[in-house]
């Protein structure tokens, strides 16, 4: 069995660090944070009840995440997770994650 390991190093290591808060107070729905680069990292956090964690790495597929449950079950999402773009994320709607009037935290590394 062959072991392949991958590191980024400069001038590809992180240089931008970003983080935020959004609340949504009408209709849940997908929606975008513009950062200004492309993140190689995104974490988003649902602070509520329901404290679901979406993590998406660089290589991972457009709309996946990991995603762990409050319990710490951990599973991948294929569809309305996160998706990367050359400027910020957008957040599917994942009605486990993104819930009206709870706080979501987000933190980027690009």
């Amino acid at each position: 069995m062959t072991a392949t390991s991958t590191q980024s190093q400069h001038p590809a290591s992180v240089n931008n660090v970003a983080l935020g808060r959004y609340i949504e107070v009408t209709t849940a729905a997908a929606f975008k944070i513009t950062l200004g680069f492309k993140p190689r990292y995104v974490k988003v956090q649902n602070v509520a009840a329901s404290a679901v964690t979406f993590e998406w790495y660089e290589g991972m597929a457009a709309a996946s995440a990991v995603k762990t449950a409050a319990a710490g079950d951990k599973t991948i999402v294929t569809t309305n997770g996160i998706t990367v773009a050359a400027d910020g994320f957008t957040l599917g709607l994942d009605t486990s994650i993104n819930i009206v009037n709870e706080q979501l935290s987000w933190l980027c590394l690009g």
